[in-house]
């Protein structure tokens, strides 16, 4: 039994894909940050470029 418990412990055939896993994980959450920074960046750069059109246009 504890020769068979040992094999079972030194057998590294099937840690692939829970460290694939790991990284799709990490990966995905810094490509979310990343679009979330972006897109509030984009969102304050469009609002500066919207009211200096509108300041344009009244004046």
């Amino acid at each position: 039994m504890s020769k068979m418990l040992r094999n079972l412990w030194l057998d590294d055939a099937g840690q692939d894909v829970p460290e694939y896993a790991l990284m799709l994980a990490l990966i995905l959450v810094i490509v979310i940050t990343v679009v979330t920074q972006i897109g509030s960046s984009a969102n304050v750069i469009f609002t500066k470029v919207r009211d200096a059109m509108s300041t344009a246009a009244a004046g």
